[in-house]
């Protein structure tokens, strides 16, 4: 599929290859992704710089041999610019090395697992990462007083990135892990390992799976296995209490915590700016998939604009690093050293709004960097006076002892009351 769009001459065209899984179970993550795309482009036109904008897209059906594959005819064949999408950590990780050694810049709009960005110069995130996400609802159940806790996870790298970072995180904070199970990550049956963390009669259960089709599935087996989140807190990323995901648990999901970066009800201008403008293009509401693509198309756009239409690779990754815009999730910037995006975090919690299940922003944290990535930061008293290897300042808190740790550089934590009774119905 080849954007609709006329070329004078190569020189004059910027070509995007998009690599997403069109078809298979991953479909309705790149549906929601292009759809963010296409919008943008909409809004912003086909014309950066005085080159046209064209976009081709290949269909990886979520395999990662597909997908690389399909990297190397978009490389080859098309002669693309920029290679962008990948809606799992499998295929982005596989791209890599061409990405590296074909010199191309490549613009992870959802792949999540922290490591990406370090296979390739070349990389740079639109989206999240897993353990900015799970690292800030680690510390948030350890300080609400929640005290053991059950994880539960897909058996697969971001899987494991998002367990490790709030196991750590939790038990760093004084909370105690009484078990864990890591289920398949395609087809699973959820009912035995639901089973087997009910069965340890913990006060949480953190869960991560892949967007898609089973969010809703394992929150539904959690709550027909008796699992309730007013007395056991549900918690995990922001999949598991998506739109589809409260639909289908309907009253059932009151109580749901989760920690992420972006949700169509939050209350910004911007925001509300952009579900109008989506739904009004594509009839539904937009989630975390549309905003990595719509934001990613801005890092594609913005850094044009830089470097006057050169595609060069370097000249592209140089001008996106410590790029800083008001996205529909909040403030986002990009990290001049690593090239991977900082966030603005949300804990929320599922209530009844209006007559309407909604994740009800109750805590967020602003400029939180990738928490992995912190680890590398120096020690006061090294020298370097707690600064990164590179120099610069970990964060705002100027007088805070610098040291090797999960946590990720935290901005003054804003707090938003609940709605009221009459709010909640």
């Amino acid at each position: 599929m080849v954007g609709a769009y006329d070329s004078a001459s190569a020189q004059q065209v910027v070509k995007i290859g998009l690599l997403m899984a069109y078809t298979g179970q991953f479909t309705e993550p790149a549906t929601q992704m292009d759809n963010g795309i296409k919008l943008y482009m909409k809004e912003h036109g086909n014309i950066v710089a005085g080159k046209k904008i064209e976009v081709i897209r290949k269909d990886t059906a979520g395999a990662p041999d597909t997908a690389k594959r399909m990297a190397q005819e978009l490389i080859v064949k098309n002669d693309v610019n920029i290679l962008a999408g990948f809606v799992i950590t499998p295929e982005a990780l596989t791209v890599a090395d061409l990405s590296a050694n074909a010199r191309k810049l490549m613009v992870v709009m959802n792949a999540a697992t922290s490591i990406i960005t370090t296979m390739s110069p070349y990389i740079t995130r639109s989206s999240m990462t897993l353990p900015q996400n799970t690292s800030q609802l680690g510390l948030w159940a350890a300080r609400k007083g929640i005290k053991r806790v059950f994880t539960l996870v897909s058996d697969y790298a971001p899987g494991h990135d998002a367990e490790n970072t709030f196991q750590e995180a939790f038990k760093s904070a004084g909370g105690q892990i009484v078990g864990s199970t890591h289920m398949p990550l395609t087809n699973p049956d959820f009912s035995p390992f639901v089973q087997r963390a009910k069965d340890s009669n913990p006060d949480g259960i953190f869960i991560f799976v892949p967007g898609g089709s089973q969010p809703p599935a394992l929150a539904k087996a959690l709550i027909e296995r008796g699992i309730d989140p007013k007395t056991t807190t549900i918690m995990g990323q922001g999949e598991i209490a998506d739109e589809s995901s409260l639909r289908a648990l309907g009253e059932q999901a009151e109580g749901m915590v989760t920690a992420f970066h972006y949700d169509y009800a939050h209350s910004s201008a911007k925001n509300v700016a952009f579900v109008t403008a989506y739904n009004k293009a594509f009839q539904r509401n937009p989630d975390f998939y549309a905003v990595g693509g719509y934001d990613g198309m801005h890092l594609i756009y913005e850094a044009l604009k830089k470097t006057n239409g050169n595609t060069n690779a370097e000249g592209l990754i140089a001008a996106i690093k410590g790029m800083k815009w008001e996205s529909p999730r909040g403030m986002a910037a990009i990290d001049p050293e690593t090239r991977d995006i900082i966030n603005t975090v949300y804990i929320r919690e599922v209530h009844k709004v209006d007559g309407k299940m909604l994740n009800v922003e109750i805590e967020k944290t602003e400029g939180v960097i990738d928490p992995v990535k912190a680890r590398m930061r120096v020690p006061a008293g090294s020298g370097n006076g707690g600064r990164l290897p590179c120099g610069r300042p970990c964060g705002r808190r100027r007088r805070t002892r610098h040291r090797r740790t999960l946590e990720p550089v935290q901005f003054p934590m804003i707090t938003h009351p609940l709605p009221s009774q009459e709010q909640r119905g």
